[in-house]
């Protein structure tokens, strides 16, 4: 009996063994594939790219976890997707371990395209499943277009068209009818300055102040929104407000010289349908719409505010049916004149909301209401009173020592807005096209007592999603980066601009040189600067000149090298921190002319001569000062100029060859020689080892630049740190140029713990003094709590530098390697700074989540680790051997996943893969 048993358990055994390989071959079904992406958005629609890129994240609880290969599916419905019909495209499965930015290899798109497509991985284990679908399609291309431009290009009597502009709203309607049941509607529109587009009285998608600003000369953006949902069979109404923007500009007759205004506001727009029996209808803008300018939004102006009077609301104005025979009717007007490409970035939205912290009454009947925070955005009002009744809202960053608003550093800027309420019941009501800078909020004239209750405020800013976070057991480092934080969403307003409150809100080039790296830890920008890189290129005149603001609507082209040259620094950081190489393809031409043209037209003796704003904003000598009078502060201009066009060959170098440029390679190689050698001969002094005279910035410079002679550079470091620790008593003295190097330099040269004083020091100058002294963002000064109010903003970001950058590589230790750029390499090496007994940092590149958490408890070391799907990371720890350290609780050099590559400059060096890690060091 026994022997049959034991025949039945060896034949079990047998089947058993012959299903470990597939057993195995499952195993990778825990991969999960998602987040998938398309031109860097999620399920964008109406896109115009005909060849689009393609992303997706890997996620699996394994070490290790790389892709080997992958296929694309690509199909012109959901059906035919879940059927694996892949019609529009197959990629078959490409040996490659690409998952960002992967390149459409099939048939160019044509407009009006839906794709629908997923996509599934080999790992060394095997194949996953397949992703989760997703979704985009393209717009309309140039040829598309039956649409005419319409509007009024007049003004009315209650308009002024004046230094002070007042021009009302603008609104449009029209009905038509839907002949049966649809089966898709999509509406392209571009209104200009801004738009809100109604279906049926339904307000459609969720942004607000759209379109996204260009020079209009140059390019209007469209939007695209699909409203099957809202057409419905029958009659049905199509309806907009156009508001001013930055179309009909905020000054009118008003230095020609300096403003660029475009007109008055004008409308494109284009609804197509179709039907579920394949029959099509456009709908388009054209003399058959009708309009008026009498509505209840009187005026609408950036700068100076919008007044609403609901008296003169339009019941139904926006649903079918309604009486519109006093209207207008629309007029044909002349096109912008601007190229019309789809909008590929996202458009600005309400991204958070915020209770006021208090409403206290100063002088009879007029409050201040208190946000708790310095903000960007406007506030909503409840309120219920007679018909009539206005209510006028101020708003400011600060108070006067009295209590009421300080609005001297507003310039002439009235940023108030006004309410007249129609008197039935409770009215709620927030502006449409404009936006505030502020904390404090005067009100005036509201019925009865306003309480904390009856306002929000709407905080708006381009929807991006906030991929960073930072926290360090210092709690002013923390305060620090909170308000940067809401500094860097405040100016971001479809263009990044240096203010939000005054009147000037211009996207001036040199506030983001290094800033926009910085801002690239918290916040996924990529698409924002991509477009901002466009306005940039647009601005361009014949000749190579860029100006210093773009979109140009200030004529401000001052030929100078550190703010235009932020057109390269943006470049490379999108290709640095998102590993995009197409702004660099782009706009590789046009940054080769601006070099060229610089160097023509102001080297001498290969010195650039030319420079416009110096080290702006170094700490002055006197606390009421905006500029330093002291020669001793200020760095020489050519120094300045010259050391930045040797930085800026370098970066010209890698775009050479990322482009295939060899020759213009070899070229700036050469040129940087001559360069660098009339600068230490005209201004490095080799008997005191320091250049010009002897500012941080005039010495970090060429430090940070690699134009020091080779025996020198801990000399002049040297000098850099008896500069900052015994004459400026460890506190920061540079300007916004060498602000931008200054903290990882220090760092780079073995002193983090004065990046870490400078970082932290609450007297005054530093971003700790704006701290103590109650600042919620970062000022424009440093000295902004007492400096002349003529140029003295509470809400900049150009005084960051590269703090950010400082503090998420430099401290966090999350780096994306040059030789794996948007973080397909990762390098871990923070500074464990004396005083700091922690530092929790995680970002989102586009692979995943990276994590750092480090924590010192005495003599030991514990620190965690992520690292997502798909990349590898070197992981540099404090150490004297590798066996001193321990991964999970056993020796690293035998974890799994873990590769230790050497020792080097006291720690011991290892490398990851995807996975999750906690290495202690004891010692």
């Amino acid at each position: 009996m026994a022997q049959p048993i034991k025949k039945k358990f060896l034949t079990l055994l047998v089947l058993l063994a012959s299903f470990l390989p597939l057993l195995a071959y499952r195993q990778p079904a825990a991969i999960a594939i998602r987040v998938l992406r398309t031109e860097g958005r999620t399920e964008p629609i109406g896109i115009d790219i005909v060849t689009p890129r393609l992303s997706w994240e890997l996620e699996g609880r394994q070490r290790g976890l790389e892709q080997t290969a992958y296929q694309v599916l690509v199909a012109s419905s959901p059906e035919k997707l879940a059927a694996g019909q892949g019609d529009v495209w197959n990629s078959g499965k490409i040996a490659s371990a690409q998952s960002q930015l992967v390149r459409w290899r099939g048939a160019p798109l044509k407009s009006r395209t839906h794709c629908y497509w997923k996509v599934k991985v080999w790992t060394r284990e095997g194949e996953s499943d397949w992703s989760p679908p997703a979704h985009f399609s393209t717009g309309l291309y140039k040829g598309d277009w039956k649409a005419r431009w319409i509007g009024l290009d007049r003004a009315f009597p209650w308009d002024s068209v004046s230094m002070f502009a007042r021009l009302s709203a603008r609104y449009f309607r029209k009905d038509f009818t839907a002949s049966g049941p649809v089966k898709k509607a999509t509406v392209y529109i571009s209104g200009l300055g801004l738009y809100e587009l109604y279906i049926n009285g339904q307000k459609i998608g969720r942004q607000v102040l759209a379109p996204s600003p260009t020079d209009y000369s140059q390019s209007i953006k469209y939007n695209t929104f699909d409203v099957t949902a809202n057409v419905q069979g029958g009659v049905n109404a199509i309806a907009t407000v156009l508001g001013n923007g930055r179309f009909f500009a905020m000054r009118q007759r008003y230095k020609p010289q300096k403003w660029h205004t475009f007109g008055f506001p004008k409308m494109l727009l284009q609804l197509e349908i179709e039907y579920a029996n394949g029959k099509k209808q456009v709908v388009q803008s054209d003399g058959s719409w009708k309009v008026t300018a009498d509505g209840p939004i009187r005026t609408n102006n950036e700068y100076d505010g919008e007044e609403y009077d609901a008296t003169r609301e339009m019941a139904g104005w926006n649903r079918a049916r309604f009486n519109d025979r006093t209207w207008l009717k629309a007029e044909p007007v002349k096109a912008p004149g601007g190229a019309l490409v789809a909008q590929l970035n996202e458009n600005m939205e309400v991204m958070e909301t915020i209770r006021p912290k208090s409403v206290k009454e100063g002088k009879p009947g007029v409050f201040i209401m208190d946000m708790g925070q310095n903000m960007a955005g406007w506030v909503k009002m409840k309120v219920k009173g007679k018909r009539g009744d206005t209510v006028v809202l101020r708003y400011a960053e600060s108070l006067t020592p009295t209590g009421e608003l300080y609005v001297e550093n507003l310039r002439d800027a009235k940023v108030t807005d006004g309410y007249v309420l129609k008197g039935e019941g409770e009215e709620e009501w927030h502006p449409r096209f404009v936006f505030h800078g502020f904390r404090y909020v005067e009100i005036s004239g509201y019925p009865g007592k306003p309480h904390t209750d009856d306002f929000v405020g709407e905080v708006v800013y381009d929807r991006m999603e906030t991929t960073g976070s930072f926290e360090t057991s210092n709690k002013t480092i923390n305060q620090i980066h909170r308000n940067a934080y809401w500094g860097i969403r405040s100016n971001y307003k479809g263009m990044p601009v240096d203010c939000p409150q005054r009147n000037e809100r211009q996207p001036w080039l040199g506030d983001r040189a290094t800033g926009a790296y910085g801002e690239s830890f918290l916040f996924d920008n990529a698409l924002l600067y991509a477009k901002w890189l466009d306005d940039i290129e647009q601005s361009q005149t014949p000749e190579g000149s860029i100006p210093d603001v773009a979109p140009s609507f200030w004529y401000y082209y001052k030929d100078n090298v550190t703010w235009p040259g932020t057109y390269l620094m943006i470049a490379d950081m999108l290709y640095r921190q998102y590993g995009d190489k197409q702004p660099v393809v782009k706009h590789y031409a046009s940054m080769k002319k601006w070099m060229q043209y610089m160097r023509t037209k102001y080297s001498s003796n290969n010195i650039v001569t030319k420079d416009s704003y110096g080290d702006w904003c170094v700490p002055p000598e006197s606390p009421e000062l905006i500029k330093s009078q002291d020669s001793t502060r200020t760095t020489d201009p050519a120094l300045l100029a010259t050391a930045t066009y040797y930085y800026l060959l370098g970066v010209m170098q890698r775009f050479a060859r990322l482009t295939n440029n060899r020759k213009d390679e070899q070229a700036f190689a050469a040129l940087a020689v001559q360069i660098r050698q009339a600068f230490n001969k005209r201004f490095y002094d080799p008997g005191k080892k320091r250049y010009a005279n002897n500012t941080v910035t005039a010495n970090i410079l060429p430090l940070a630049f690699n134009m020091v002679p080779e025996t020198a550079g801990k000399d002049v470091f040297r000098n850099i740190v008896d500069k900052i620790m015994v004459e400026n008593g460890g506190h920061i003295s540079t300007g916004v140029i060498g602000t931008q190097w200054l903290m990882r330099w220090l760092t780079i040269y073995g002193r983090p713990d004065i990046a870490y004083r400078l970082a932290t020091v609450r007297d005054y100058p530093g971003w700790g003094y704006m701290v103590e002294n109650g600042a919620t963002t970062i000022w424009e000064l440093w000295n902004g709590n007492t400096a002349s109010p003529k140029m003295n903003s509470q809400n900049h970001v150009m005084l960051l530098g590269d703090l950010l950058v400082w503090m998420y590589e430099n401290l966090g230790g999350i780096k994306s390697a040059a030789d794996g750029p948007g973080f397909k390499r990762i390098q871990i090496k923070p500074s464990f700074v004396e005083g700091l007994d922690w530092v929790k940092a995680s970002y989102r590149s586009g692979y995943g989540v990276i994590r750092s958490e480090w924590h010192k408890d005495g003599s030991k070391l514990r620190w965690k680790i992520s690292i997502p799907g798909n990349t590898k990371a070197t992981v540099s720890i404090p150490a004297t051997s590798a066996e001193q350290v321990k991964e999970s609780g056993k020796a690293a050099t035998s974890a799994d996943c873990v590769s230790f590559t050497g020792m080097e400059d006291g720690r011991a060096v290892f490398e990851v893969g995807a996975g999750e890690y906690e290495f202690e060091v004891e010692g």
